[in-house]
């Protein structure tokens, strides 16, 4: 009888022991899974948040400065700090910069190819700019395949109303004379707006001056391209795009 207790305290205390142990080594990715995989994806791929399939990241290019991030966000932008403990911020810290050490897949599709389609038949620099290059309609595309996954780049080309950039929401004013202006807005204060047409021009208006002023939602100024380039095509120009990490 004895034995037998003590075999099953035994057997008791071994579960409990691996048990302790278990989470502690995957605990970093069951916190990632939970809070962070929504915006920068299952794998670090990234999504509406930046791909953090990289070994050097923008905001975070030491330890110390990304459990910074972790813990604070970043300002100015859509990542928000976290109530995390220390020690859950230093596992979610490796486990992030373990998924920058994997093995990225390549994509389908030549990036100059998409080079090109970019430049031509997207006719996409008169709103966007790369390296300085082209318009300021858009948002800038320099480092664009970093902060966002392939896939959504690929969403964005062919349904660019589903989730519009921050900042780049579609504003119409009417003014008293009749006068419409449809674009992006800049900035937006208690008497005034100023927007930024098509064209690149920006108009500030009083609002003293306006009929009406409607925020769009859910609606983007960029046009839809679904059907202007075919998959091949689409594959092409989300391959470029990628690739596009402030280095090009």
């Amino acid at each position: 009888m004895i034995r037998a207790v003590r075999r099953i305290i035994f057997a008791v205390s071994l579960t409990a022991t691996f048990a302790a142990q278990a989470p502690a080594a995957t605990s970093g990715e069951s916190l990632y899974l939970g809070q962070c995989s929504f915006c920068h994806g299952k794998d670090g791929e990234g999504g509406r948040g930046a791909t953090l399939q990289r070994r050097i990241l923008r905001h975070a290019p030491d330890e110390a400065a990304l459990r910074l991030v972790i813990r604070r966000g970043i300002a100015g932008s859509s990542m928000p700090g976290t109530a995390l403990s220390d020690s859950e911020i230093d596992q979610v810290a490796k486990y992030v910069r373990s998924l920058g050490r994997r093995t990225i897949r390549p994509l389908p599709g030549d990036p100059n190819r998409g080079e090109r389609l970019y430049q031509g038949k997207g006719g996409c620099p008169a709103c966007h700019a790369v390296s300085a290059r082209g318009g300021s309609f858009g948002p800038d595309l320099t480092e664009i395949g970093a902060a966002r996954s392939p896939a959504y780049l690929r969403a964005s080309v062919v349904e660019p109303g589903a989730e519009v950039p921050r900042g780049f929401v579609q504003i119409r004013a009417v003014t008293k004379n009749g006068g419409q202006i449809t674009g992006a807005r800049v900035n937006e204060d208690t008497f005034s707006v100023q927007i930024r047409d098509a064209g690149g021009v920006v108009h500030s208006l009083w609002k003293e001056d306006l009929n009406g002023m409607n925020v769009d939602l859910g609606k983007s100024p960029m046009p839809s391209y679904g059907s202007v380039f075919s998959k091949d095509e689409l594959d092409d120009l989300v391959a470029y795009l990628a690739a596009l990490r402030g280095t090009r």
